[in-house]
């Protein structure tokens, strides 16, 4: 390391004891209702009217204490300024997820601590999603497209697939989640959803950016000197998500009809900006934009989760800037030292000069070579403003 030892090791002990702090906020451990099936039925039931009333797991640790002992952290003791600033950064950034856990089931409470931690879609962003929708999906009869895995299947799908990288993750099934997969980071563990069944399109689109993007970074990140790496940088999620849906497009598996489910996210995060309650966004979704009812529910449940979570905007906005920076000639490989943001690239390339990273072990396999056939995609992206 380049710096000054005390300096050094002031920067390693609060890094540190961030990391131990940190390890307990795992937003989506929180914000996925306990009861989204039986609710399900209950909605459908009442013909749309009726929002559902949505359980959350009970959060385990004192909320607090973490705010208390994350501001209490001495960064004066850190003598490189914008290494200062970084962790500065860092602290408002994790404090911003614990008030939104410690919200969730609370309406506008969780949705204006959300909006802090994750903004809100621009006019131009739901142009974009907008536009997307004007395109034709692909068939639907197509055998790609048709229901054929149950969870445990699937998890032998991804154990193969798993073999190219030199790590390993524990695999969990869940009948209360609203996604159909997700990794847990902070214990490098992928959740599947008991209750879906999964096409040949979906394992592909879920390896690659569930397993070569947000498993990849998890693990790299954990290699790195610096532990904030694993959990990640202030608005590291937007960048996550743009790689991670990259993956597909680069592996070939990127469809119109995924994008559109992206764009899908945005209308339904955006009607959180315009007040809307879960029934309303749910039918604009299913009777405005013809999208059939479990789609339509399963989406509105991402959006209107803890209280109005607006994260989901930002698979489509992350999407186009790492695609963006893919077609300037920069090399994908250099994000995924972990979970990073693109805001913090010269932070990042400044850490790397100064010794504190180490380059990336695990390389997202669809990186290797642009696979893409799909023109419709090519010109959807490089359209979208």
């Amino acid at each position: 390391m380049k710096e000054n030892k005390t300096a050094t090791q002031a920067l390693f002990k609060i890094d540190t004891y961030i990391d131990h702090l940190v390890k307990q906020i795992e937003l989506l451990s929180y914000v996925n209702p306990t009861n989204i099936e039986e609710q399900k039925l209950k909605f459908f039931s009442s013909k749309y009217l009726t929002d559902p009333e949505f359980n959350y797991p009970e959060i385990n640790f004192d909320r607090f204490r973490l705010h208390r002992e994350l501001f209490s952290q001495s960064l004066e003791d850190i003598e490189d300024e914008e290494i200062r600033q970084l962790y500065q950064d860092i602290i408002y950034a994790y404090s911003g997820l614990i008030q939104c856990i410690e919200t969730i089931g609370e309406g506008k409470k969780f949705y204006y601590n959300s909006l802090h931690s994750f903004g809100t879609p621009t006019e131009q962003d739901v142009e974009n999603a907008n536009f997307i929708l004007h395109f034709e999906d692909e068939d639907e009869k197509d055998d790609l497209f048709l229901p054929k895995y149950n969870a445990y299947e699937a998890e032998t799908h991804f154990r193969d697939y798993s073999k190219r990288y030199e790590f390993t993750y524990n695999i969990k099934h869940s009948d209360k989640m609203s996604a159909i997969a997700m990794v847990l980071s902070n214990i490098q563990c992928l959740v599947l959803n008991s209750n879906h069944n999964y096409s040949d399109n979906e394992l592909a689109v879920l390896t690659n950016h569930e397993i070569g993007v947000h498993m990849v970074t998890t693990m790299n990140g954990m290699l790195q000197p610096l532990r904030i790496f694993s959990h990640g940088f202030p608005n590291y999620e937007e960048t996550q998500e743009g790689l991670a849906v990259f993956s597909e497009y680069m592996s070939n598996n990127l469809t119109v009809r995924r994008l559109k489910e992206l764009a899908y996210r945005v209308i339904a995060v955006d009607s959180l900006a315009k007040g809307y309650t879960f029934s309303k966004t749910f039918r604009l979704l299913h009777n405005q934009y013809d999208l059939n009812k479990e789609q339509a529910f399963y989406i509105t449940v991402r959006a209107h989760r803890g209280g109005g979570f607006t994260k989901d905007y930002l698979y489509l906005t992350g999407l186009k800037k790492v695609y963006d920076y893919y077609k300037s000639g920069n090399d994908l490989n250099e994000l995924l030292v972990g979970k990073i943001s693109l805001d913090y690239l010269k932070t990042i390339n400044s850490l790397s000069h100064k010794g504190f990273t180490v380059p990336a072990k695990h390389i997202t396999d669809s990186y290797s070579i642009n696979r893409n056939t799909n023109k419709t995609v090519d010109f959807i992206l490089s359209s979208l403003k």
